[in-house]
């Protein structure tokens, strides 16, 4: 699915293939996922899954460090969700 993001251009021009950031729910927390967004260096807000996370801490230092999070941002990507699923709503 984010192969086919395409981002409205404003004016003339095609649309961007490459948005600015991106916020996910944890369903997106797995490592292909990441591992596609920080090749296109496409910045993302999505929570750690408990059981990445579980599996992360029994491995210790060789794990790695753990995913950037920011909670102000993924407080928004719950705010737009909210607007598009309220906008989608039949009979409004």
């Amino acid at each position: 699915m984010l192969h086919r993001i395409r981002v409205p251009q404003i004016g003339p021009g095609r649309p961007r293939k490459k948005p600015d950031s991106l916020a996910a729910d944890k369903a997106y927390s797995n490592g292909p996922c990441r591992t596609y967004l920080r090749r296109r260096a496409i910045r993302h807000t999505i929570p750690e899954n408990p059981d990445s996370q579980a599996a992360r801490l029994r491995k210790g230092s060789q794990a790695g460090r753990p995913p950037g999070f920011d909670e102000e941002q993924y407080k928004k990507r719950n705010t737009g969700e909210q607007a598009i699923n309220w906008l989608s709503t039949p009979g409004l």
